[in-house]
């Protein structure tokens, strides 16, 4: 490739972009922010080392999560990624809590229903029985 089609990656490197370059494909030259982020937390090195050793189908997915997660770490550089599973578990957590709460009240209004059901059962059994033992 020339030097005005080079990658994000051979670009911020300042190396020539082969034709069969790893990171053309994951990294285009129109976004290089995406490489800035995971070069700064991954380094080029392993970046490379990473996508060579996947499949070719699953490169792309591994370098969106590497974009994901050197994006999330240069925001937050303590916690990065962490911050948002343990926000989405928390989250998770309380909508377990809240949805069991919710299953507990409608087994109790269904007990309460069936209840007054019977009661209103016996109510008319004792109605009827008084009015058919009127009737005699």
């Amino acid at each position: 490739m020339s030097n005005s089609t080079r990658c994000a990656g051979c670009k911020l490197l300042r190396r020539r972009c082969p034709e069969d370059c790893i990171l053309s494909p994951y990294f285009p030259k129109n976004n290089p922010q995406r490489f800035l982020s995971v070069h700064k937390i991954f380094g080029a090195c392993n970046i490379t080392r990473m996508l060579k050793s996947l499949p070719v189908d699953q490169r792309a997915i591994a370098a969106d999560c590497m974009s994901y997660e050197a994006e999330r770490r240069v925001e937050d550089p303590v916690y990065g990624c962490v911050k948002i599973i343990y926000g989405l578990q928390k989250k998770k957590n309380e909508i377990e809590l809240e949805l069991a709460k919710a299953r507990s009240e409608i087994v109790f209004h269904s007990a309460v229903d069936t209840q007054q059901q019977q009661q209103q059962q016996v109510s008319w059994s004792i109605t009827n029985a008084t009015q058919q033992s009127d009737q005699v």
